[in-house]
């Protein structure tokens, strides 16, 4: 197998540039520098000699087999970010046999050959490059240490154990199956069935983090849903004025939210449209807001509930223009454009949120939910099986070897080529 290298730092000049190098002959490079060669797992500092003529003077660290990111010998050049600088060692780097440039995602796709990630650790990484909030962070982090494979770890050792069970059931063929080894049995099916609905239903959540959430401000034209909108994001993003209607398409803009990712919404002022498209604006406004994770209905006269929007659990009620007049059927006063209550609205949405968040699964992806969704119907088919005792067992045995095949899957035990081209095509060359 090819030696493989490349920049793992961004492109472009800077303080300090990296260099990663992996595989077999990693250690050659030394020769090649003319410089002593750094002991495995440990560092040192080298000058680089490139045709008798120092290029620079670099930190190298190395890492001996079965001891670095990738599984492999690996050698780390932090050199001076200089532009020339990484276009000669580079160009030295590819002058060496059998090395040469990484693909996309290829230092990574070695750790998983190499059994130091599983297949959800790979994605977990990803996610983690590609964390914008603190929220997607810790999301990404939990499935990168390996949190999900630990989970499904047990899953997988549960639904094992009662494979054996039922192999052991089998050979009762000629008599009654033991109550207790059923109730066995049994017992361990729901205890797989309870994780992985729980861990289903947390995927809705765990996609949020990643995509955002989404809130809509709701009301009648004119009572200050852009200038709340502007209020939250503190910057003028959309326009405001006193002429019903001015707002006619969705206005849409990101937050972090206490580390929470939103895209707030700005929604066209609901009413009996005079125009097609005021009306097509109107439309529009109440499809995206039957939709939003939050609805903030505002209001400045009392009055929350109209065309069709009813007031659910979880919404907000929130009154506008305070200094003008007050609203006791609101849950918050504010006055959007002096600024009054709107820590106290952005309070009340980041606690909405983060009891939101922690109702997330480990699992982030579809993928993820489709597989854990095909191990929940075979489980379910198993039960259904389990219930006419002996005479359909082995036909539980097939339903237990399905859920078996689902979890591996999850991990990367089998059917991995696909997923892995497409996960490793959205990583930089130098991981």
């Amino acid at each position: 197998m090819n030696t493989i290298f490349a920049l793992a730092t961004p492109e472009g000049k800077s303080g300090v540039a990296i260099i990663r190098v992996s595989g077999e002959n990693a250690f050659q490079l030394f020769e090649k520098f003319r410089c002593q060669p750094v002991k495995p797992n440990g560092m040192g500092l080298r000058k680089l000699i490139v045709r008798k003529k120092l290029l620079d003077e670099a930190l190298i660290l190395c890492f001996g087999e079965g001891q670095s990111f990738t599984g492999e010998k690996v050698v780390e050049i932090h050199h001076h970010g200089s532009l020339a600088i990484i276009q000669k060692c580079l160009s030295v780097l590819g002058g060496i046999q059998d090395f040469r440039m990484a693909y996309p995602g290829e230092f990574t796709k070695r750790a998983f050959e190499n059994g130091r990630l599983d297949l959800s650790q790979v994605e977990g990484l990803s996610a983690l490059i590609d964390a914008e909030t603190t929220a997607q962070l810790d999301q990404a982090q939990r499935v990168f240490r390996g949190d999900l494979g630990k989970i499904v770890g047990s899953w997988r050792k549960y639904l094992i154990s009662s494979k054996a069970l039922i192999e052991s059931a089998i050979d009762f063929s000629d008599e009654d199956i033991p109550q207790d080894l059923l109730d066995s049995i049994k017992k361990k099916i729901s205890v797989i069935k309870v994780g992985l609905k729980k861990e289903i239903d947390g995927t809705i959540i765990s996609e949020r983090i990643v995509s955002g959430f989404e809130v809509a401000i709701i009301g009648a034209p004119n009572v200050g849903k852009s200038t709340l909108f502007n209020s939250l994001l503190k910057r003028k993003a959309a326009i405001t004025s006193n002429i019903a209607g001015t707002t006619r398409d969705i206005i849409e803009a990101r937050l972090d939210l206490g580390g929470i990712p939103i895209t707030l919404l700005d929604t066209a002022g609901i009413r009996s449209a005079k125009g097609s498209l005021e009306k097509m604006g109107v439309e529009l406004a109440l499809e995206r807001a039957k939709n939003a994770d939050l609805r903030i209905f505002v209001s400045d006269d009392n009055t929350f509930d109209r065309f069709g929007l009813k007031i659910l659990d979880g919404d907000l009620r929130v009154n506008n223009k305070s200094d003008l007049k007050q609203n006791k059927n609101a849950d918050i006063s504010i006055s959007a454009k002096f600024g009054d209550g709107i820590d106290k609205l952005l309070e009340t949405m980041s606690k909405i949120f983060k009891e939101k968040v922690g109702t997330a699964s480990v699992a982030i992806n579809e993928r993820h939910r489709s597989s854990m969704v095909r191990a929940l119907i075979a489980i379910d088919a198993a039960e259904s099986e389990l219930k006419s005792g002996m005479k359909n067992i082995e036909l539980c045995a097939e339903e237990i070897n399905i859920a078996i095949r689902a979890m591996d899957s999850l991990v990367g035990l089998i059917d991995v080529e696909e997923v892995l081209g497409e996960i490793y095509s959205k990583f930089c060359i130098g991981k």
